[in-house]
């Protein structure tokens, strides 16, 4: 019994003093080695499929395609019985509504579809899957100091990071497991003094291509804690 209090307390110091010792591009460096090991996220080509249910709206799955290397990127969104295809092929935008590109303006503008609509889901998607390997992006300013927090029971190594002025606004915490330095939690703010913003939790993991994704996202207020959304990224794999 003795002998495995002192592995325990050995262990907790460890895991005590692994933040001290990190700078914050050091933590993210060894949570890009758990995600992505190989370096493949800026090559990948894959298909994902996600679907996202949130209370009192009908459920939505996307279909993704990208191919990184040929710049292409394309959406298929299925939700009350339409399907919106959007198609990102490097300068070029193609849009489609239940299998046609004759979109009327007010179908257009009912249920949002346009490229600049594109373009920014694209960014959305590509962002949130690609974290943390993301936060090696130009313009992300990364935090040097690593804290140690509690959130949710649980403790982390959290990274803070913002951006500049042409690439974003929002303040970011990412929360990582201080042992296996997976990303676990993220929390952004617009205004961090009004404790605005939102919280996601992330748990499971789906593997493409030697990159680790967390598998299920789910959304909530910071101020309240109020439940928002939950994405769940059913499949993903290597692109035909």
């Amino acid at each position: 019994m003795t002998r495995y209090f002192f592995i325990l307390i050995a262990f907790l110091i460890s895991a005590n003093t692994i933040g001290q010792d990190l700078t914050g591009k050091q933590l993210l460096e060894k949570s890009i080695a758990y995600h992505d090991p190989n370096g493949n996220w800026n090559t990948l080509k894959a298909s994902l499929t996600v679907k996202m249910s949130m209370p009192k709206s009908a459920e939505r799955i996307t279909q993704i395609q990208l191919d990184f290397p040929e710049q292409f990127y394309s959406t298929t969104v299925t939700k009350d019985e339409n399907i919106i295809t959007s198609i990102l092929d490097k300068e070029n935008c193609t849009l489609m509504l239940n299998g046609s590109t004759n979109i009327s303006k007010e179908q257009k503008d009912t249920l949002r579809i346009n490229c600049d609509r594109a373009k920014m889901m694209r960014d959305y998607y590509t962002y949130l899957y690609g974290l943390p390997m993301k936060l090696k992006d130009p313009g992300t300013n990364i935090y040097e100091k690593v804290q140690k927090k509690t959130f949710k029971n649980k403790e982390y190594l959290v990274l803070k990071v913002d951006y500049e002025a042409a690439v974003g606004k929002d303040t970011w915490y990412f929360y990582f497991n201080p042992i296996s330095f997976a990303l676990e939690v993220y929390q952004f703010y617009h205004d961090e003094a009004t404790n605005d913003g939102e919280y996601i939790l992330l748990s499971e993991i789906i593997e493409v291509e030697q990159i680790k994704i967390p598998k299920v996202r789910a959304w909530y207020y910071n101020k309240d804690d109020g439940y928002l959304a939950t994405d769940i990224l059913t499949t993903a794999k290597p692109l035909d």
